[in-house]
């Protein structure tokens, strides 16, 4: 039985040649099955699968902070809870308000690259530069850290762990920083030291101004609250008041009527005061300095608003109040104007983006009046309500302030569209430019210490 030979067909299926595959027979069904299983299988490892699992995920993570949120806060008494509501505002607003900016940013850049404008040599940034997705996933994982946080810091609050819920902020502010600062190749260094050298640059405004110096300054100015309450928050975190209602003792050291408050506040605005007059030095163009005395005219909206806490009401009513009620007013039309007649420039405001592949929402903005009508009108209204946020009496309706700072982050993301793109026309059409604004034209005429700094903002940025 073991020891005959074995006899089999010449033309059977499960034979092999040498150094060939095994073949497999299958029957009808079992091809039929493996059909099925590997059609299933692929849909699965699909782009629009994966995305759709990623947004599912999201949205549910959302729900779930949401739920443990608003449940940690209704644990509460309610004489508690508007104080809480406030301490709680304080160290999480100023970052979800930077993250709506990343959300909004993102935004910008995917119009940009959809319509042909190259934002990348308008700011000059290399060849693997952040793109729209990049920003995107970046303003993802900082509203799932920031979001996660907050509802831990609510949720050990509640239930009694003041210490552990103390420490949530903390530990936030303190990854965010080092994340930024990580001397490593990951997390996007080259863009997180592009961002770092161009603060810096502000800072210290001493060296010739380029564009995104310039134009991440004027962000700041629309952050003016939000680095006010940053400062704020690490101050309470420095001397341990987090977790507690120090902060409502108007006269302590991190509190309400501290004059870190307007000074912060102001910072903003003078370093690009200052920017405008290092820019009329190298220029000698007169409107820098027209464009200085727009950023010199929030300084009183700022201070004589910060009066309203060390004098009494009435002098405060008939003395301080008409004059910060005249300031704000001057302020408001001299940047309303400037905003319409130079940054956005109206003899070359005549259309908007036109997208590479028009679709019917881009159909419905492209040269159409009511556009201009609309962002014109937006920009004038949300002018003048950043400037009233800018009043004293409004630092602890913390709801008033948090709508009013969203609403100038939006009119900031609508201002971008059309400065960069006045800018990108300009380098297109510099026949149609001056010689001062043409962006072009003033870098061939720049020193050889703003020649070398740009080589050094060749590095990618964000």
């Amino acid at each position: 039985m073991f020891g005959g030979v074995l006899s089999v067909p010449v033309n059977n299926p499960h034979l092999r040649k040498s150094a060939s595959r095994h073949i497999v027979n299958l029957g009808d069904n079992d091809l039929k099955n493996a059909s099925l299983f590997l059609s299933t299988f692929a849909k699965l490892r699909t782009p629009v699968f994966l995305q759709s699992l990623k947004v599912a995920l999201y949205i549910g993570g959302l729900y779930v902070c949401g739920k443990i949120g608003w449940e940690s806060v209704m644990k509460m008494g309610i004489e508690s809870r508007e104080l809480f509501f406030y301490e709680t505002f304080l160290y999480y607003n100023p970052l979800l308000l930077i993250t709506l900016m990343v959300w909004l940013w993102g935004v910008n850049l995917w119009v940009f690259s959809r319509s042909g404008v190259d934002y990348a040599a308008i700011f000059f940034l290399g060849p693997d530069h952040l793109s729209h997705r990049e920003i995107w996933k970046c303003a993802r994982w900082m509203t799932i850290a920031i979001l996660t946080s907050m509802t831990a810091y609510l949720y050990l609050y509640s239930h009694g762990d003041v210490k552990l819920a103390a420490s949530q902020p903390v530990v936030l502010y303190f990854s965010a920083v080092i994340i930024l600062i990580i001397p490593f190749d990951i997390f996007y260094m080259s863009s997180r030291y592009y961002l770092l050298w161009t603060f810096w640059r502000i800072l210290f405004p001493v060296q010739a101004v380029t564009f995104s110096d310039f134009f991440l300054a004027d962000i700041l100015t629309s952050l003016s609250k939000v680095l006010s309450d940053l400062e704020r928050s690490v101050c309470r975190m420095v001397h341990r008041q987090v977790a507690t209602i120090a902060w409502f003792e108007a006269d302590s050291v991190c509190g309400s009527h501290s004059t870190a408050i307007p000074l912060v506040l102001v910072l903003p605005y003078l370093f690009r005061l200052f920017q405008c007059i290092r820019q009329y030095r190298d220029s000698k163009d007169i409107a820098n300095i027209y464009n200085a005395g727009k950023y010199l005219t929030a300084v009183p909206v700022i201070f004589l608003s910060a009066l309203k806490y060390f004098i009494d009401q009435d002098t405060w009513t008939y003395s301080i109040q008409p004059a910060w009620i005249l300031s704000g007013l001057a302020n408001t039309f001299f940047s309303f104007f400037w905003d319409i007649l130079r940054d956005w420039d109206l003899s070359v405001f005549t259309r908007i983006f036109k997208f590479s592949r028009p679709n019917l929402f881009s159909h419905l903005l492209y040269g159409r009046r009511w556009v201009y009508i609309w962002v014109i009108g937006s920009n004038l209204v949300l002018r003048w309500t950043w400037t009233y946020k800018l009043s004293a009496h409004l630092r602890n309706n913390y709801i008033t302030v948090f709508i009013i700072t969203a609403l100038e982050i939006y009119r900031r993301f609508q201002w971008a569209f059309f400065r960069i793109e006045n800018v990108w026309y300009k380098i297109k059409n510099p026949k149609h430019t001056s010689h001062q604004s043409n962006p072009l034209s003033l870098q061939n005429d720049i020193n050889n210490e703003h020649e070398k700094l740009l080589a050094h903002s060749h590095s990618p940025g964000v």
